[in-house]
């Protein structure tokens, strides 16, 4: 009456053993499968104990996989910075990853191995949840990009070689047209002149190319220049948003600055209202970030045949959020996910006719990177797009401390440089 059905002849004192036995395949199964990937595998405890290390990780890291096991893993996986030094406390993925509900991931990570060689990896931490929605366990899956990263060198090496040879004979073209148009050097035709302004514009365009090709190319190596200081975020942007306003207006844009959530300011007319607002401040480099931002507004004021742009600034006590809002065409949803990437453009008619590098967006997301920043659209067909750009937030006291420290290194210079000689 309360047998197992089909299965007569086997006991229930059977059944145990038989499900042990198939448990016992699976898991043999599974290890055949984690040693045959060419990738590191790690399985680590909460407590960041390595519970399995796989034959991939073990050759990349420089452990035997029975002395890797049951020791913490930054022991095994040594992340460093690029000059070999550990990482500062809250830049190591293995201490944010039982705080987080997300896979981590770290394109440019270095490890040190057992032997003492600097290693460079492509790392990606998930976390493993329990009942209780609390990360009980995670995997590290990483590899090593050695070789990738020297032919990515090459390569920047190579574009950026060529960029800076190939500005100086298109700044001289350039110089020479511009003086051919100029009426008190040259006495040219209507036709004539109609040619050289379109020579003019074909020469412009190559020469923003090969700037653009050559900041890409330190952007990727990690030579792009950088001078932080805090930066009082609502003046900083009310000030940038007056000096680009013409281009808005010569298009007959309409523009609005919002500080906050709700203040705004007519940013199409001269000077605008004051209006009090939180102090946002942030640590960047002004210069850096407003090539960032005129990028994101050049490109709205490009593809919005009509209406308005918006620029605002919110944020809350870890972060200073900025934004550039459109009323253009909108972005297809299968092209967001691939904007930041170099050379990528939107194949439609809106953008045929709209001349660019498809380097701006790829050189504004380093720049941000450059900040610990995070930079993503939102966009609707027909509606417009939104431009996003997240940046830590600091408080009033650490500006402040910034801001001293700044102060007396630059008054301690002249004494220093005097000693010197």
């Amino acid at each position: 009456m309360f047998g197992f059905g089909g299965n007569k002849n086997k006991s229930p004192a059977s059944m145990p053993q038989r499900l042990t036995g198939d448990l016992a395949d699976e898991k043999r199964r599974f290890e055949v499968i984690i040693n045959s990937i060419e990738d590191g595998v790690i399985l680590i405890d909460d407590q960041q104990t390595v519970q399995l290390i796989n034959p991939g990780a073990a050759a990349i890291c420089g452990w035997p996989v029975d002395e890797a096991t049951e020791i913490n893993v930054q022991n095994v996986l040594k992340l460093v910075d690029e000059k070999g030094q550990a990482l500062e406390s809250g830049k190591n993925l293995f201490d944010k990853i039982f705080q987080a509900e997300q896979t981590l991931r770290e394109n440019n990570a270095f490890l040190l191995n057992r032997e003492g060689k600097q290693v460079p990896i492509s790392l990606s931490l998930s976390p493993l949840l329990g009942a209780n929605q609390q990360v009980i366990a995670a995997v590290a899956v990483f590899r090593d990009v050695a070789q990738e990263r020297a032919q990515e060198k090459q390569r920047a090496d190579f574009i950026s070689t060529a960029s800076h040879e190939m500005r100086t004979p298109v700044a001289a073209i350039e110089g020479y047209l511009a003086l051919a148009l100029n009426d008190k050097v040259a006495t040219i035709d209507n036709r004539a002149r109609g040619y050289l302004e379109k020579a003019h514009i074909s020469t412009q365009h190559l020469g923003q190319l090969f700037q653009d090709l050559l900041t890409s190319a330190k952007a990727e190596d990690g030579r792009l220049t950088s001078h932080p200081v805090v930066v009082e975020m609502g003046a900083y942007l009310q000030q940038l948003v007056a000096d680009l306003r013409f281009s808005a207006d010569k298009k007959g844009l309409q523009m609005e600055f919002k500080l906050g959530s709700s203040s705004t300011i007519n940013a199409t007319k001269e000077g605008g209202d004051r209006v009090i607002s939180p102090l946002y401040y942030a640590y960047v480099d002004p210069d850096r970030l407003r090539e960032a931002i005129t990028n994101l507004f050049d490109n709205a004021v490009k593809y919005t045949p009509e209406g308005k742009i918006t620029v605002g600034l919110t944020g809350d006590d870890q972060v200073v959020q900025c934004y550039i809002a459109d009323t253009g065409p909108g972005i297809p949803a299968e092209d967001v996910p691939h904007l930041f990437q170099k050379f990528y453009r939107i194949d439609n008619s809106a953008t045929r006719t709209v001349g660019g590098t498809g380097l701006g967006l790829f050189i504004t997301r380093k720049i941000i990177e450059l900040y610990e920043g995070r930079i993503w659209v939102e966009s609707e067909l027909g509606k417009g797009s939104s431009f996003y750009i997240n940046l830590p937030r600091l408080t009033t006291q650490k500006a402040t401390e910034l801001q001293s420290d700044a102060a007396n290194s630059s008054e301690l210079a002249p004494i220093n440089s005097l000693t010197a000689s």
